[in-house]
């Protein structure tokens, strides 16, 4: 079975098939973080989406080539470091390091390239774009100094969101980086400085300026991938007007399709309401993580629903997270007590392993997905309970459940088990088998207070990290 897309630039699930004439090689774009903050969940939504999109290609045999920028100058960036009175570089590289820290606890890939917009090389080349689309009269200078694209010059604007700009109202002229779907006008390219910018300036054609938030991501897209790309990939309220503004600007400086397929995931809800810091309901990865959950666990329920369906984020969801990955875990450590040092070769796949990566050749069907992995877990759990699954089996097992976690980034980490737990577990040990339960309990409760957590199981004491 092909892998099967939904492209929003045709609204409809399409074969994905690269432009690469050996359908090997695969350019992928992501929008990145806008680094004037800690990212919060619903950032985080879109790049596990889209995290397990190079993760299923790549199982598939595709060589996945990902960019995501890092927007590090715009309107929010500039106005967070005059706040802070510190310079744009050093307001934005604590957003950076953050940004990388969560990556690193949410088992996000990391990307080939996370440029980001100010670096010398992306802003000339914002220069060279912009100086070419005023020359064949795409974009002008207008009265404030600034330039902007000219949208009527570009006839194709608005189909990616499937805009009727008949029917909307023109509203002349934007200048600021995002605007919503009612306000359409021609947008700022690179805006002349004013005293709001301090000292974030850099010398232009039109003189001492800025790019507009649009420009970045068509340069630095095509400066590292080509002219054509074959996917491009956002949370849905990128689509306009940034996306939008995307293909317009960079179509009209190549004659080249922009992106083939369009991908977007959906928003994402905290307790069925709009994520927002006046209802109480906002969160960032660390406030999660301060709250004793994992970044596995957040990783999982935040891709445990397809893309383009409505999170509703809870913790509720997140505890429904920590319990399902507990039954994975404990499989996993079943069949490696089962397997020992046998070797799967020559042992049939259970078919609930290529079972999985079908579902996921749909449209990343990820519901679909998960229940043959729980389906395959049930199966076997049962086949060992009545000693049916041989040793090689299991190891089969393994290897196939490999290819999975490749995907899902699920498996526990393996930990080594400090030499005073690993006393206490002794000294328990012995107290359950001398049948002293209250030394048993009181054991437990030490081990408990000391950050772990213990579970009695039919092969013994198991204990893991309670954070």
């Amino acid at each position: 079975m092909e892998v099967r897309l939904f492209n929003s630039l045709t609204r409809s699930i399409e074969p994905f098939r690269p432009l690469d004439p050996k359908g090997e090689a695969v350019k992928m774009y992501t929008c990145g973080p806008t680094v004037y903050n800690y990212a919060h969940i619903g950032n985080f939504r879109a790049y596990i989406f889209e995290d397990l999109l190079q993760r299923h290609l790549e199982a598939r045999r595709f060589k996945v080539e990902r960019v995501m920028n890092l927007t590090d100058v715009d309107d929010k960036t500039i106005r967070g470091c005059r706040v802070m009175g510190v310079r744009l570089a050093e307001f934005t590289q604590r957003y950076k390091d953050a940004f990388f820290e969560d990556l690193a606890q949410l088992r996000i890939k990391r990307a080939a390239h996370f440029p980001a917009a100010t670096e010398p090389r992306y802003i000339q080349r914002m220069i060279e774009m912009i100086t070419f689309l005023e020359s064949k009269d795409f974009a002008y200078k207008a009265e404030d100094g600034s330039v902007y694209f000219r949208i009527s010059s570009f006839a194709d604007y608005g189909r990616l969101a499937h805009l009727n700009l008949e029917e909307l109202r023109p509203s002349g002229r934007i200048n600021t980086d995002e605007y919503e779907k009612e306000s359409i006008g021609d947008f700022a390219l690179w805006k002349v400085w004013n005293e709001e910018d301090g000292d974030v300036w850099w010398e232009s054609p039109w003189g001492r300026g800025r790019p507009g938030w649009h420009i970045e991501c068509s340069a630095m897209a095509t400066a590292i991938l080509g002219p054509e790309l074959d996917i491009h990939c956002g949370g849905v309220d990128n689509l306009f007007p940034h996306h939008e503004a995307e293909i317009a600007q960079s179509e009209c400086f190549t004659s080249k399709q922009f992106v083939k397929y369009w991908l977007h995931c959906a928003h994402l809800l905290v307790d069925s309401q709009k994520m927002s810091k006046s209802a109480g309901n906002f969160y960032t990865l660390r406030d999660l993580i301060e709250r004793g959950y994992t970044g596995r666990e957040i990783r999982y329920a935040l891709i445990s629903v397809h893309y383009r369906l409505p999170l509703n984020f809870t913790l509720a969801g997140l505890d429904a997270a920590r319990a399902a990955l507990s039954r994975i875990d404990a499989w996993v450590r079943r069949l490696h007590e089962r397997a020992q040092a046998a070797s799967a070769g020559g042992v049939p796949s259970f078919p609930e392993s290529e079972s999985f990566l079908k579902a996921l050749d749909d449209d990343l069907n990820i519901s679909g997905a998960l229940a043959c992995l729980f389906d395959w877990i049930r199966d076997t759990n049962r086949m060992m309970d009545l000693g049916e699954l041989s040793e090689a089996q299991a190891a089969k097992c393994l290897a196939d459940f490999g290819v999975i976690n490749s995907i899902l980034a699920c498996e526990a980490a393996q930990i080594d088990v400090p030499k005073e737990i690993t006393q206490l577990l002794e000294e328990r040990q012995n107290a359950r088998a001398a049948r002293d339960w209250a030394l048993s309990d009181t054991l437990r409760d030490r081990i408990l207070s000391m950050g772990w957590m213990l579970k009695d199981t039919k092969q013994g004491q198991q204990v893991t990290r309670n954070s």
